[in-house]
């Protein structure tokens, strides 16, 4: 199997060269991002539970899925093949912004990304895979705010701050 590498960027999301994923986020250096909201017709946000192996944050929840572009790939191509990997589904997706964030992780990485965030939509039941996925939930926008406050520990250092971007995006936009 190769080595991942991310698509290092600057603040204007123009690349500026690859480097293996590890050493992107020990280093702390931006690079192109995406995560994925798919909402049911309830306009519930599927969850994903991190597989309890994962290298960090294990067992904790975060939005649909998220990841790395690949070189020559779109944000949407990108986001629709981790969709499939992770959760097992294809669906249409939509970009509905981006913005940069940084958050340190306990283990000593770093994650400086320059996140594509957006949604699709369905209905059904996910066929997770168990290397990536341990548990998800259908879950309302309100519910989840109201979870984080409670909760924060559950989720994942980047799904709070890019559900906060989230949650201001959808008080100002009707989707």
């Amino acid at each position: 199997m190769r080595e991942e590498k991310v698509i290092l960027v600057n603040e204007k999301d123009e690349p500026i060269g690859l480097m293996p994923k590890l050493e992107a986020h020990e280093k702390a250096l931006l690079h192109r991002a995406f995560s994925v909201f798919v909402l049911n017709d309830n306009k519930e946000i599927m969850l994903q539970q991190r597989a309890h192996h994962k290298y960090h944050s294990p067992l904790l929840w975060t939005n649909t899925c998220c990841s790395h572009q690949r070189e020559g790939e779109t944000n949407i191509e990108a986001g629709k093949r981790r969709l499939q990997e992770e959760m097992g589904f294809s669906t249409e997706l939509k970009e509905l912004f981006h913005f940069i964030y940084k958050a340190p992780f306990d283990n000593g990485l770093t994650e400086h990304e320059l996140d594509h965030v957006m949604i699709g939509y369905y209905n059904d039941e996910p066929k997770i895979n168990n290397d990536e996925v341990e548990s998800w939930k259908w879950m309302s926008v309100e519910a989840i705010k109201k979870d984080m406050e409670i909760h924060p520990e559950i989720y994942t250092v980047w799904f709070k701050i890019i559900f906060d971007e989230f949650y201001h995006f959808l008080e100002e936009h009707t989707i």
